[in-house]
Parts: structure tokens; C-alpha cells; sequence
């Protein structure tokens, strides 16, 4: 018999809010290759859903390598083209677009949070929710910088204004970081709409619910009480305890 590490569930979920009136948000849930991503467009209904969409294409297209390092280099060249496609169709309109992105990929007993621009990865670990990606934005480079503190930077009116998003230069900078996954584990990529409006010990709580679709539909519907001024996508990732499985049943 053979040790697998995980079993990996998933869910995903995304809704217009209660305010716009279209979704700009993209959503990536590969689970058999273990790959989750969320993108959040800008640039109005026909520029941000377009972006978000394109980015989301390139991910689903990307051939994952077995070799871990290989997989994330793999994943950042499809950022890069999706940050070439885009700019190039927003050369074309005359107006700027784009997208965030945050994925998760998850191979063996390892993971990566590859990012760019404020869509999150929050980790939660034995009742503990941590923040893993850094939001690539103007307040965040203020805290950064000691110019804010960590506290007014929550809900400050500047804290939509990004320093980085794919479509929008020559060249995107992308962030990854990667460790291991333990048994229990949960992740969540999710965008500003859910952050920006549900506290972190409310997003903890809900991501303790039983499975990943009871955690992502109230994660949602917890914004959409809230208001939901914003488009939300959040994806939830469970990784399990590990499980004996013989080869007959692999």
C-alpha cells in the first residue's frame, strides 16, 4: 500500500454583489492538477471582465510539469503572456485594462501562492488564519514604508489603487512564495470584494466550516449581508488527512 499525502476538496464560487452589474471576476479550479487561481478585472464591464477572463484562459491551458520548480516557472510564463495579450488588446481599445491574479498550486507535499496586484491567499492552520500573499497596492506600500499604520491602512480610501496588475505595463512583476502543506490545512484565494468587506475573524470562522462549498457559500453570502459594493470570488482548498490506498485502486 502507498501513503497518498492529501485528499484534496475544493470549491469555488462568484457573484456580481449587490451593487454592479456585471461580474469582473474570473475564477480557475483545476483540482485534478492541483492548481486554484482567482483574477480580479479592471477596466469596466467590456476592458476588466475581458482581462480576467484572458488570464484565466492561459492558466487553464498551462501543461502543469511533475517537477515542482518547473510547474511555478510554467505558471509565471502564462502570467507573462496573459500580461502581453492584454496590453496589446488595450493598446488596441484605447484604455487601460487589466486583471489581479492569486493562484495556488499544490503538488505532492508542496505549495505556491504565485501573485500580482490584491486578490489574497489566507492559510488557516490549527485555528490560526494567516495572510500569505502582500497586497500590491498603494497602501501597502505605504505601511511598507512606515507612512501608515497597519490599522489605518484598513478601509483606507486609497486602498483600491494598485501598484501592480497584469495589462498594465511591459513587464509584470510577480510574487511567489512557496512551504509545505500539513494535514488540515485550508486555503482561500479570494478577491478585494471579500476581503475589503468580511473581517478576518469572520473569514476564519466560515473557513472552519465542515467542507469547502459550506465555507465558500457563506464566505459569500456573509459579503453579500454586508453589502457587496464589490464583485466576491472566493476558492476554498481543504487538504485532508492522508489515506492508505493500495495500487489496485490507483
Amino acid at each position: 500500500m502507498e501513503l497518498v499525502p492529501f485528499r484534496i476538496e475544493s470549491f469555488g464560487k462568484t457573484h456580481q454583489g449587490c451593487v454592479r452589474s456585471q461580474n469582473q471576476d474570473s475564477l480557475c479550479t483545476r483540482e485534478e492538477s492541483g492548481l486554484w487561481a482567482v483574477a480580479d478585472g479592471m477596466g469596466g464591464h467590456e476592458g476588466g471582465e475581458w482581462a480576467s477572463a484572458r488570464l484565466v484562459e492561459k492558466l487553464d491551458a498551462v501543461d502543469l510539469p511533475a517537477d515542482f520548480e518547473a510547474a511555478c516557472a510554467a505558471l509565471a510564463e502564462a502570467i507573462r503572456a496573459a500580461n502581453a495579450v492584454i496590453l496589446t488588446e488595450a493598446r488596441r481599445r484605447e484604455r487601460q485594462m487589466g486583471s489581479t491574479i492569486v493562484l495556488l498550486l499544490v503538488q505532492g507535499q508542496r505549495y505556491a501562492i504565485v501573485w500580482v496586484g490584491d486578490s489574497r491567499a489566507y492559510r488557516l492552520r490549527n485555528g490560526t488564519l494567516e495572510q500569505l500573499s502582500r497586497d500590491h497596492s498603494q497602501v501597502q506600500e505605504m505601511v511598507d514604508r512606515g507612512l501608515l499604520s497597519a490599522e489605518d491602512a484598513i478601509n483606507h480610501p486609497m486602498g483600491h489603487i494598485l501598484s501592480r496588475a497584469v495589462g498594465v505595463r511591459d513587464e509584470v512583476q510577480i510574487d511567489t512564495v512557496t512551504g509545505e502543506v500539513q494535514p488540515g490545512d485550508v486555503f482561500l484565494l479570494c478577491s478585494d470584494g471579500l476581503h475589503g468587506y468580511v473581517e478576518e475573524k469572520d473569514i476564519a470562522r466560515l473557513l472552519a466550516r465542515a467542507t469547502p462549498e459550506r465555507a465558500s457559500e457563506a464566505l459569500v453570502d456573509l459579503t453579500l449581508a454586508n453589502g457587496a459594493p464589490d464583485n466576491v470570488t472566493v476558492v476554498a482548498v481543504w487538504a485532508s488527512e492522508p489515506t492508505m490506498l493500495s495500487l489496485s485502486d490507483r
